[in-house]
């Protein structure tokens, strides 16, 4: 199946950026813009090598929610999702740690690292920033949780975000500080822009907020996801979320024009992700990308 798109733009040999059409190519065999209810390693066992754009997902993290009691192997995941992701194609891995006697798991950390084992590059370390119930365990109150950047290869697509230089049109600075640590002369004057690429910690209200109640325990803001679709995908691509819960991911690529194909293994969520779906977009629903 073949799949023509404009992308909004490419680069040339000789560094130029411009509109171009080109072929994607949709393998017939994938369940594309579907929910598909099983077990992920077993459902990614059936995709063809090398057919998915993007991972966007937060797999459930060590023990701190059951999931209506289902278990899951992230070291096959994990080489499942390097298998079927794209040259070029992207995962963000959203997750974070329990604390167990007294000490943080660092299960996350030891997620990002094995992906790095298998071949993937640690493009970026973000941060998802939020507000969390209080707790009261002798730490500093808990805000966030990772969005480990993933790439096979430099990402294919970076279409960064940006936000309003605090400084904009102010001199750049005359000097800059070499690795060594000596000053050097800039080459001539320069102004501060208007925007420049947005930070890498993100912070959004947890969950859906007061836009969406959801039947699940605990969903990612819609935004968070749409950002990243609109970030690392042009219109077309397809993207994947093997721990779909209830839709965030493919609701989220299903509204920016991309390709979907949500996992899940629970039935009460695929059916919660399908009617999100299904839903027609309200005022409040339809937010712009963030930047």
């Amino acid at each position: 199946m073949i799949d023509e798109q404009t992308t909004p733009k490419e680069t040339t040999p000789n560094g130029e950026t411009v509109a171009a059409s080109v072929h994607r190519f949709v393998h017939p065999s994938l369940p594309i813009d579907s929910i598909v209810c099983g077990d992920n390693c077993d459902v990614l066992g059936t995709f063809p090598r090398e057919c998915i754009d993007l991972v966007v997902t937060s797999p459930p993290y060590d023990d701190l929610r059951t999931y209506g009691g289902h278990e899951w192997d992230f070291y096959g995941v994990a080489w499942q999702l390097c298998r079927v992701l794209k040259p070029g194609g992207v995962i963000v891995w959203v997750v974070g740690d329990q604390s167990k006697d007294g000490s943080e798991t660092g299960t996350s950390m030891m997620q990002a690292l094995h992906f790095k084992t298998l071949g993937l590059r640690l493009h970026d370390t973000m941060i998802y920033a939020t507000n969390k119930p209080p707790m009261n365990d002798r730490r500093y109150q808990q805000c966030w949780e990772y969005q480990y950047v993933l790439s096979k290869g430099p990402p294919k697509t970076a279409e960064l975000l940006t936000e309003r230089c605090a400084y904009a049109g102010s001199p750049t600075a005359a000097r800059y500080r070499q690795a060594d640590g000596d000053l050097r002369d800039r080459h001539g004057p320069g102004v501060i822009g208007e925007t420049k690429p947005r930070e890498n910690i993100w912070w959004f209200p947890s969950g859906n907020g007061k836009q969406e109640a959801v039947k699940h325990p605990a969903p990612f803001p819609l935004r968070l996801a749409s950002d990243h679709v609109a970030t690392w995908t042009v219109e077309g691509d397809t993207v994947l979320d093997p721990f779909n819960g209830s839709g965030t991911t493919t609701k989220a690529a299903h509204e920016l024009g991309r390709r979907y194909i949500g996992i899940d293994v629970n039935h009460e969520y695929c059916e919660e992700a399908r009617k999100r779906l299904e839903q027609q977009l309200l005022p409040f629903d339809a937010v712009p990308v963030s930047g």
